[in-house]
């Protein structure tokens, strides 16, 4: 039996020294270390020896087996290596070559609003803040001075989840629950950009858009202040030397409410069809903050004052950009968005 292992040995040496390739090698392995292999054979043979001859054969074909497994893995290294070599050799890469120009994308139209409004406020001492876009009715609404039934709630056609929470028809939400965390009580200047949504869809109007409000409360502020920072945003967004018109509107947390007109930013004021023949385009609704609005946030309204603003950052993009569908901010074609490469130029 010493000498059939011997013979096992040589044998097996010899074919997987000769394999040319994994598939080769792993018939040799197989055929001498498998289940079924003839070195486990005579392994499970042994039982037919004499008790004192068991331990050498034992020995032995273990011994054989570790020699065999450590020229096996040596084998697989070597063609690993081999196969490495090839690649590198057939994926070299002539470096003196023209290089590929890639392509590089752009900013969306109403990120860059959105950047530049918030450049603009943080620049004058605002602090941007965010919220949640399913938002809870008290929050929407009861706290913005529109409790249950009252007839504004029908000009915001509303996404309702349940009886209570419904997705935010506006960003004020966020100013109400900003008013509620400043447990101080102390001044506030923030703005709240994000999404917002509506049941509208057509060319000027979409489901799902977005706003940028602002919010200021302090002692003695005056409808001034609003007009001044009004004339910064407005100018610094669509133009220096447009002209501002505020008229009196309704809105339930402000009191007194205005819409604020520019100048057309395309005829200078003289009559096209975008400002419909009237010299004017509106861009966003203001006032002064409600005094139920101001107590409901913990506020004294004898004491503390404030303006606030609102207006969508969508518009202001289409009004920017000369975009006339605000569908098409949503639609992600490349054709349309493949116009805004040059403003990265």
């Amino acid at each position: 039996m010493e000498e059939q292992i011997s013979k096992i040995k040589e044998v097996a040496t010899s074919e997987i020294n000769k394999a040319t390739n994994t598939k080769e090698l792993e018939e040799a392995r197989v055929k001498y270390l498998g289940k079924k292999g003839e070195l486990t054979v005579i392994l499970r043979g042994m039982g037919a020896l004499a008790p004192e001859e068991r331990p050498i054969i034992g020995g032995k074909v273990n011994a054989v087996r570790d020699e065999l497994e450590s020229l096996i893995k040596e084998k697989e290294a070597e063609f690993e290596k081999n196969e490495l070599e090839r690649k590198l050799k057939e994926e070299t890469i002539d470096i003196t070559l023209p290089s590929t120009k890639v392509k590089r994308g752009s900013k969306h139209p109403l990120n860059r609003i959105i950047e530049e409004v918030e450049d603009l406020f943080v620049s004058m001492g605002y602090d941007v803040v965010t919220g949640l876009e399913l938002e809870t009715d008290e929050y929407c609404f009861e706290r913005l001075n529109l409790p249950k039934g009252h007839p504004a709630r029908d000009m915001q056609d509303s996404f309702y989840i349940t009886e209570e929470y419904l997705l935010r028809t506006q960003t004020s939400a966020v100013q109400a629950r900003t008013m509620m965390s400043n447990e101080k009580k102390g001044p506030i200047r923030v703005i709240c950009p994000g999404k917002t949504y509506r049941r509208d869809d057509d060319a000027t109007h979409s489901h799902q858009f977005s706003q940028v409000e602002g919010l200021v409360i302090d002692k003695n502020i005056s409808l001034a202040d609003l007009k001044g920072t009004l004339e910064v945003f407005v100018r610094k967004m669509l133009g220096e030397n447009l002209e501002l018109r505020f008229r009196p509107s309704y809105f339930p947390f402000t009191e007194p409410s205005y819409e604020v007109d520019v100048s057309c930013f395309k005829c200078g004021g003289k009559g096209c069809n975008l400002c419909k023949q009237t010299g004017w385009i509106e861009v966003l609704g203001s006032g002064m903050v409600h005094p139920n609005v101001l107590k409901m946030g913990g506020y004294d309204p004898e004491v503390y004052s404030g303006f606030a603003f609102g207006t969508g950052l969508d518009r202001l993009a289409m009004f920017k950009y000369g975009i006339t569908d605000i569908r098409l901010l949503y639609q992600n074609d490349v054709r349309f968005l493949n116009q805004f490469d040059r403003l990265d130029r």
